[in-house]
């Protein structure tokens, strides 16, 4: 019978020590590839998203801030939250947004029917309460979408929230139906009065 002998291979420490800063400078030159990669991806689809055709809701926006728009945030993306919005085209979507829209909301101009507060009293649904006037523009236009009597009501002097609302219902229970409803919807609604 052939005897194998083991070898048993042991490291000092400065071999050690040379092994783990080898190993933590390739993962930090992986890490910065993967970072400078993932930015310069991020600058090329936020230049094709420029370059595409956007069909606009608002009136109230300059003509300079289409330019430069900020990253997507929660509540513009709620707005995409139809299965199929990959499917339609630009020129569908505008016809059916207007197609949508109550002889109430054309006769109002956009910025003004977004953020004029109705008549005080009644019952209200809150959807949000946010510290961006975009976001609750967009959580109100997505709410209209779907026939809902949504307005943006802000809030006292020191209090800098936009609240999104929808109402005012003379009565609980249609408070309460349109509650049920945007929870069905994946909102998380409360009741006020």
């Amino acid at each position: 019978m052939t005897s194998s002998t083991d070898t048993e291979i042991t490291l000092g420490t400065g071999k050690l020590l040379f092994l783990f800063f080898f190993l933590v400078g390739i993962c930090s030159l992986f890490f910065a590839l993967g970072y400078s990669l993932g930015r310069k991806s991020d600058g090329i689809t936020t230049a094709s998203a420029a370059s595409a055709p956007q069909v606009s809701t608002s009136a109230a926006k300059p003509a300079g801030d289409s330019a430069q728009q900020p990253p997507m945030s929660f509540y513009k993306s709620v707005e995409q939250k139809d299965a199929n919005s990959e499917l339609a085209s630009p020129a569908t979507e505008a016809k059916s947004e207007t197609a949508m829209q109550t002889p109430e909301a054309t006769s109002q101009p956009a910025a003004n029917s977004a953020t004029a507060a109705p008549a005080t009293g009644g019952y209200f649904v809150q959807v949000a309460a946010v510290s961006k006037q975009d976001d609750a523009d967009a959580l109100v236009d997505a709410l209209k979408k779907k026939q809902y009597p949504a307005f943006v009501a802000t809030g006292s002097g020191s209090d800098k929230l936009f609240r999104v609302q929808l109402g005012p219902f003379a009565d609980i229970k249609d408070a309460e139906s349109q509650r049920t409803r945007l929870i069905s919807d994946g909102y998380n609604p409360i009741l006020k009065k």
